[in-house]
């Protein structure tokens, strides 16, 4: 399921957009957000056929080499173990994963070139060559090497030029997606005859978290600044950005509208998202006013927790 990290990511994002395009229809802006969200979920499916493609693109070369008209003994005899992956083929063979990509219209049929150097990029990477000159077979050793390609997509500079080309959407998600394939194949054993796919979303209240979160934080934009600035008077303002400043909105919101979300969790998360969205110092500035402002908003009774180990 989609962490609850990348779904604070993607409604930190559609406030900045709706904000700073001075749009006036928060209904819109909304649909537009749970749209990304939808979005993250289909690049889970899109990333999930990669190495099938890549390994039809491997038995197609084989083909290839067999129809010369003088054929090595290589070419003849090839190592058949990566198309013959267990993994991969579990993927491919999977109902929940072809029906998806199905009825999203989803595949890598226009982007051949980059099968192609991914498929280089893998056959020269030094896992790779030790799990086809290691003659034994095993479902583990299918998963390792499965893994590690997964893993490495992270730092595939064609693959991310991609993915911006298809969907705009799908910008920062690679890491939070390779994730939730790692745990997926982590799970996966050889008696396994479908891979289990996550739902998009780990319970009922996360939709609604998405949609509360981003509503109240416009609804209070204007009143949620007003308290802010009471803490950062010793600071420039000029030199306060936008996204700290929406940050701190935004974390102030998340504070008193969700009891069940432990204080430290929601002051985590937002100094986390901080360090990757706003400039190099914002997570010290924004850490220190969160503090000043858990302290006032307890003060005021405003921030009230529930649950187990809440209370």
């Amino acid at each position: 399921m989609l962490s609850r990290r990348l779904l604070r990511i993607k409604v930190i994002k559609a406030l900045f957009a709706h904000l700073k395009s001075g749009a006036d229809n928060m209904m819109a802006s909304e649909k537009t957000l749970m749209a990304s969200v939808d979005k993250a979920y289909d690049l889970y499916f899109q990333l999930l056929t990669l190495p099938v493609e890549i390994a039809d693109y491997a038995a197609q070369r084989i083909e290839l080499a067999k129809q010369k008209k003088l054929p090595s003994y290589e070419d003849l005899h090839p190592n058949t173990k990566f198309i013959d992956n267990a993994v991969i083929r579990t993927i491919a063979n999977s109902d929940a994963v072809n029906d998806r990509i199905a009825a999203r219209r989803l595949g890598w049929k226009q982007y051949p070139e980059l099968i192609r150097t991914l498929y280089t990029q893998l056959a020269e990477s030094d896992s790779y060559k030790e799990y086809m000159q290691h003659g034994e077979r095993s479902f583990d050793e299918d998963k390792r090497l499965v893994e590690e390609f997964f893993k490495g997509l992270q730092e595939c500079d064609a693959l991310d030029e991609v993915l911006e080309e298809m969907s705009m959407l799908w910008s920062d998600d690679l890491p939070y997606i390779v994730i939730m394939i790692l745990r997926s194949l982590s799970g996966l054993r050889a008696s396994h005859t479908e891979l289990k796919v996550p739902s998009k979303f780990k319970s009922e209240e996360d939709p609604e978290f998405v949609k509360t979160l981003f509503e109240k934080s416009l609804v209070n934009y204007d009143a949620n600044q007003d308290y802010i600035e009471k803490f950062t008077a010793n600071w420039d303002l000029e030199r306060i950005v936008f996204m700290d400043n929406l940050i701190l909105g935004t974390a102030m919101t998340e504070l008193v509208s969700f009891p069940s979300i432990p204080v430290k969790v929601t002051l985590d998360e937002w100094i986390e998202i901080s360090k990757y969205y706003s400039t190099p110092g914002s997570s010290t500035f924004i850490n220190g006013v969160l503090d000043k402002i858990v302290v006032s908003l307890t003060e005021e009774g405003r921030i009230k927790k529930s649950g187990r180990g809440l209370i």
